[in-house]
């Protein structure tokens, strides 16, 4: 198992970011989604925990065929998907994926997501104190603004240094922002991949590391760039936004039965909680030296850009 620790500062405050995070992984996830592609949201219901009190939990099926890199296009079937399941006492929340022992292609597979956010630059040490629980780990410091991401996912109006937002007077972030800038908060996040599979382990889990990482850059980025749409929006509003989204997705992508169920992944225990995850995000389509195919092969074109989201804020405001 490889387990890493990312920090993300956002030019706000984790009261803000609690809005900004679930109105962005609605609209990220609509615009993702066509029919029978994209992230099917099963369940979002309230859920009350002994220890965390009050929260939500999200059942998510994430259909991939489409999406997923041409190499691993090629070891798996035609349809299928997998769970997400999301318990979410904010500040704290878990994520975690999981693959059935039975799916051949991918063995013994699983990721596990811890999340804390705080009102600081990412300074917090040992928030998760790791050194009980999974001993010594690496902790990267992810720059929303100076990071590069993978050039097909690369926006100019998505970028942080050029942004700037109307509403709250906020960006574009300079170098050295993180020191300098106030609001600040941080997204500390504990993720662990495990791939039990002899000779395979190690790359296997260093790629996926890598993939999370462009995730959660290109998730955060969004969450600022939209600033303007969500700023000011309650909680009550942006869960009626996400409901009323997430039903449009839904209908979008279509019931499409699986040719593959993917095993459910039982409720964390006390010692494990956090919040929700970034959005999802097509995976990168670079395989590792290992799994890549042959140079000779041609790769196929990428799916469109984008969806067009439905005015829902619009329609909502208008009842």
């Amino acid at each position: 198992m490889l387990v890493k620790e990312y920090r993300i500062c956002m030019p706000l405050t984790t009261e803000e970011y609690r809005v900004g995070q679930l109105y962005t992984i609605s609209k990220h996830s609509h615009q993702e989604s066509e029919k029978g592609e994209g992230v099917e949201v099963v369940k979002n219901e309230p859920h009350e925990d002994p220890v965390h009190g009050p929260g939500q939990f999200t059942e998510k099926r994430v259909h991939l065929s489409s999406k997923l890199p041409s190499w691993a296009r090629a070891v798996t079937p035609r349809i299928f998907y997998i769970t997400e399941k999301a318990w979410n006492y904010y500040p704290y929340t878990i994520t975690a994926d999981s693959h059935s022992p039975q799916c051949s292609f991918l063995p013994k597979f699983s990721i596990y997501i811890e999340t804390k956010y705080e009102d600081n630059c990412g300074d917090s040490e040992n928030i998760f104190h790791s050194d009980k629980i999974l001993g010594d780990h690496e902790v990267s410091f992810l720059d929303i603004a100076f990071d590069e991401i993978p050039e097909r996912y690369y926006r100019s109006l998505e970028d942080p240094r050029f942004f700037s937002s109307a509403k709250t007077g906020r960006g574009p972030l300079r170098e050295g922002w993180r020191q300098h800038t106030k609001p600040i908060m941080c997204s500390y996040k504990l993720v662990s991949v495990k791939f039990e599979v002899w000779g395979l382990q190690t790359r296997v889990e260093q790629f996926v590391h890598k993939v999370i990482r462009d995730i959660l850059l290109i998730g955060h980025r969004q969450a600022f760039a939209w600033v303007d749409e969500w700023c000011g929006m309650t909680m009550e509003e942006v869960r009626r936004y996400e409901q009323e989204t997430q039903e449009a997705t839904n209908e979008l992508i279509g019931l499409v039965a699986p040719a593959i169920s993917v095993s459910e992944v039982g409720q964390p225990t006390a010692t494990h909680s956090a919040p929700a995850s970034a959005p999802s995000t097509p995976l990168s389509d670079e395989a590792p030296e290992f799994l890549a195919p042959p140079k000779t092969r041609p790769r196929k074109k990428s799916a469109p850009e984008t969806l067009t989201l439905p005015a829902l804020r619009e329609r909502a405001g208008a009842e």
